[in-house]
């Protein structure tokens, strides 16, 4: 009985020291971002250009103090607790020692008994100790795995139907957007609202709207990345959510405007926008070449085995420009019905610009795509434009019927143009 009272407060405070370090999480994302931006070549240009040093030092100093605090509190409490348990479970072994030494002397055990029962007693609490020692090792971790089995427990909202239907080998109407809805979790404003359109098989459908139109989400939409809130995507008139996701997925071809800058080969960075095909030497140079990304790689010491990016032993950076020809390049790997380009050349020069879409409006021929873009002399080359605002569609047509009707396009073109006279 007198080990008992150590085994139970060493799971009180196994509990307490789970609680803290589960309410302090937000903390260490902090402690673990400050230590990324403050050592990341990322960051490197504005941490230097704007003097951000002492701040990211004093603040992560301050919030690594704070934890610090908190734990020192803890383990403080631990150690006086645990030494006074720990002492009570030595004085009643030592009572119980007093107790049959009392019975030897008083004649109602022998010596024996009484060499007996000491070695009893001294085993008995090293065991006890021992299992309850482990039990309570058990218990620590098993406040852990809980959160270890709770993540492998999350279901993906994203998923296939049980029974999905046939993808089409090759698109024959195109999609259509029924009052397609959709805002983003914790937001109260709808991201897109009642948006209904047609995008035709092997069209070429550029999307244009101030910032925070609706374009990058109207794309994510159609990759599956999310689904509508309300209304529905169709794909020759069955709803996007009746096919196999992943195999959905393969048939488009899409860059982000702010695309990964994966910090491996030459070789592996463009492969990833079909990773299957890895190993597929003229794949990967067919796709270099159609996105200019073999200039880039010709310049490389290594070619296609150089090491991208400065993270590792003998990496080479690339400019902005170049980053953006490789991650072109993985639209270009698989062979999709559906290509979108969301800002794909925001940091190209003009002449590099205009030769990536006099290639693009070739590959794309009798193929479905996507394209968004700030830059009018990039949209004109679409079969129509798709104008939005505040989520909304305000118009669609061709350049020619857009400056006709003189509405939200015409406007936005025309004060872009005016920095060109």
């Amino acid at each position: 009985m007198a080990v008992i009272p150590a085994f139970i407060a060493e799971n009180y405070f196994d509990r307490r020291s789970y609680a803290m370090a589960y309410s302090w999480t937000p903390q260490r994302r902090e402690l673990d971002y400050l230590r990324y931006i403050g050592a990341s070549d990322e960051t490197a240009k504005e941490l230097k250009v704007f003097g951000l040093s002492n701040f990211i030092i004093d603040r992560f100093a301050w919030v690594s103090h704070q934890y610090y605090l908190a734990n020192r509190k803890l383990v403080v409490r631990r150690a006086v607790w645990g030494t006074f348990f720990s002492t009570l479970g030595s004085v009643g072994y030592y009572i119980a020692y007093l107790v049959i030494v009392g019975q030897t002397v008083a004649g109602l055990i022998s010596l024996g008994d009484l060499t007996f029962l000491s070695g009893a007693f001294s085993k008995l609490q090293a065991l006890l100790q021992g299992i309850l020692s482990r039990f309570a090792i058990i218990a620590q971790n098993a406040l852990y795995l809980k959160d270890w089995f709770t993540f492998f427990a999350i279901q993906p909202q994203i998923t296939s139907p049980q029974a999905p239907k046939p993808l089409p080998t090759v698109i024959q109407k195109g999609f259509r957007f029924e009052n397609v809805s959709f805002k983003y979790a914790n937001s109260a404003q709808w991201a897109v609202r009642n948006l209904t359109f047609d995008l035709q098989a092997g069209e070429k459908l550029a999307l244009v709207g101030e910032n925070g139109a609706g374009k990058t989400t109207l794309v994510k939409l159609i990759t599956r990345l999310y689904d509508p809130k309300e209304g529905r995507i169709l794909l020759d008139g069955v709803d996007i959510r009746e096919y196999d996701l992943q195999a959905y997925r393969r048939m488009v071809g899409t860059i982000f405007q702010d695309f990964v800058r994966f910090q491996m080969t030459a070789q592996d960075n463009i492969a990833v926008g079909n990773i299957d095909d890895r190993a597929n030497q003229a794949l990967v140079e067919q796709a270099a070449h159609q996105s200019l990304a073999q200039e880039v790689i010709n310049q490389l010491p290594e070619g296609y085995g150089q090491m991208l990016g400065k993270r590792f032993d003998n990496g080479v950076d690339l400019s902005g420009g170049q980053w953006q020809k490789i991650a072109l390049a993985r639209a270009y790997m698989r062979e999709a019905q559906l290509i979108i380009l969301d800002e794909p050349t925001a940091a190209l020069d003009a002449r590099a610009e205009y030769e990536v879409f006099q290639r693009f409006a070739q590959l794309t021929q009798g193929k479905t795509a996507v394209l968004i873009s700030h830059r009018f002399s990039t949209v004109r080359m679409a079969d129509r434009i798709l104008v939005l605002q505040n989520g909304q569609m305000q118009e669609i047509g061709s350049h020619e019927e857009l400056l006709a009707r003189d509405g939200l396009y015409a406007e936005l073109f025309h004060l872009q143009a005016q920095g060109y006279q």
